[in-house]
């Protein structure tokens, strides 16, 4: 649906502005946009930002009733940078949410093991069927986000690409109203809503718009580099460390592997800057011999890299304002639990806003945050590349433990 359709099938009379936590049911539909001519534009929610974290708050909102505009700057169906993996708690949430057998259907290997390599050790843990769900998956993300995106449609949500967020309507008081949307024909629409969700990754602009603080900051980062490799034979997630050196192989759709070599993040440019399928080979070999001869054989593969960002906590909320995914809480890619927080996230927020209160927002903010707080810390110890293969295990041990908590919590939620 394109912009212009969409805001005309939105349009109503006389908007108010909604009363601070106070913003009604949805089937009033009224937002807020002191001064504006009418007719007004009006949605419940817009929603900044289409890939997992917005496309999944968006089907929550608009399967529970909501009238919601997701708008994204980018295309339908593309790839983003990711780790792919999915951990048993987003596997969970996507079986509950009828997403997984769409997942499934797109040709996502199962993932029946994780296997952790020490050097020359290994310890392998196997994924027993439970929660409703017989493996864990690691979908492309121009197959995870697009599912979600027409989850999201076929729940009522409006979706319009090639939109960009350039500025916020505000109340007398403050309170954010509404979306100000440029096109790719450069026109402006101002698009009233109760509601303005970012969704728009590490560099937010509703962040940056709303002032948004970070509280929280993570001590280190890594850099990364991933390539997507056929014919490699991998039995489930394979994650491989050596002092100062992590590589993992990840199962994902058509037969790929994504093979990631991860570097403390200041020797990021210095190792890939000039010859990066050179040192990348040389590296992998380091940490995973006998998945570097694999990829060797494979042939050569397009790389893709991150430097790095040390992970953060964002404040999460504001009066008329949210923030989900990587706009509002980042950790380090190196755990791959990064899509796993989306997702748990989203469905927060999306109750929250749900419930209808200011309170409610603050709660989502809470639950994010003790949700996290483990795993964060955990990740940033190991994002140092300050330890030993003893101390990483043990590091990885808390970081089950954690996981293990945060699949109980959704579980239970899902039961509640």
């Amino acid at each position: 649906m394109g912009l212009k359709r969409a805001l005309r099938a939105s349009q109503a009379s006389e908007p108010r502005e909604p009363e601070r936590g106070s913003w009604g049911p949805a089937s009033e539909r009224v937002g807020g946009c002191a001064g504006a001519k009418p007719p007004a534009l009006i949605y419940d929610v817009v929603v900044v930002g289409a890939r997992c974290a917005g496309a999944a708050t968006a089907m929550l909102l608009a399967r529970a009733g909501h009238r919601v505009l997701m708008v994204d700057r980018g295309r339908y169906g593309t790839d983003a940078l990711s780790t792919h993996a999915l951990m048993r708690g987003a596997v969970v949430q996507l079986h509950r949410w009828n997403v997984l057998p769409a997942v499934i259907a797109a040709g996502t290997t199962p993932v029946r093991q994780a296997t952790f390599f020490y050097g020359d050790e290994s310890v392998s843990v196997p994924i027993a069927p439970r929660d409703g769900i017989e493996a864990l998956y690691a979908p492309r993300r121009y197959v995870l986000d697009r599912l979600l995106v027409d989850a999201a449609g076929a729940a009522g949500a409006d979706i319009v690409y090639g939109v960009r967020l350039k500025g916020l309507q505000r109340s007398r008081t403050g309170r954010v109203t509404g979306a100000v949307l440029e096109d790719e024909s450069g026109q402006v629409h101002e698009v009233a809503s109760r509601f303005v969700v970012g969704a728009d990754g590490l560099r937010s602009t509703v962040a940056r718009l709303v002032a948004a603080p970070i509280y929280r900051e993570g001590r280190h980062a890594t850099g990364t580099i991933y390539g997507h490799w056929t014919g490699l034979d991998v039995d489930g997630y394979g994650w491989y460390f050596v002092p100062g050196l992590s590589a993992g192989a990840i199962p994902t759709n058509g037969g790929q592997v994504c093979v990631s070599l991860s570097v403390p993040g200041p020797a990021f440019s210095r190792l890939f800057a000039h010859r990066p399928e050179s040192a990348f080979g040389d590296l992998l070999s380091q940490v995973a011999p006998s998945l570097a001869e694999q990829v060797k054989r494979a042939g050569p593969s397009r790389l893709r890299g991150f430097s790095g960002q040390a992970g953060f906590f964002r404040q999460a909320h504001g009066p008329g304002w949210a923030l989900v995914g990587d706009a509002g809480y980042f950790k380090d890619p190196l755990t791959a639990h990064g899509i796993t927080d989306a997702l748990r996230d989203a469905e927060l927020l999306a109750g929250a806003i749900d419930a209808g209160s200011d309170e409610a927002l603050a709660e989502y903010q809470a639950q994010r945050d003790a949700a996290s707080l483990d795993l964060f810390e955990t990740t940033d110890a190991i994002a140092s590349f300050s330890w030993n293969l003893s101390d990483v295990r043990v590091l990885h041990e808390a970081l089950a433990r954690a996981m293990s908590r945060e699949v109980k919590q959704l579980v239970s939620a899902s039961v509640g």
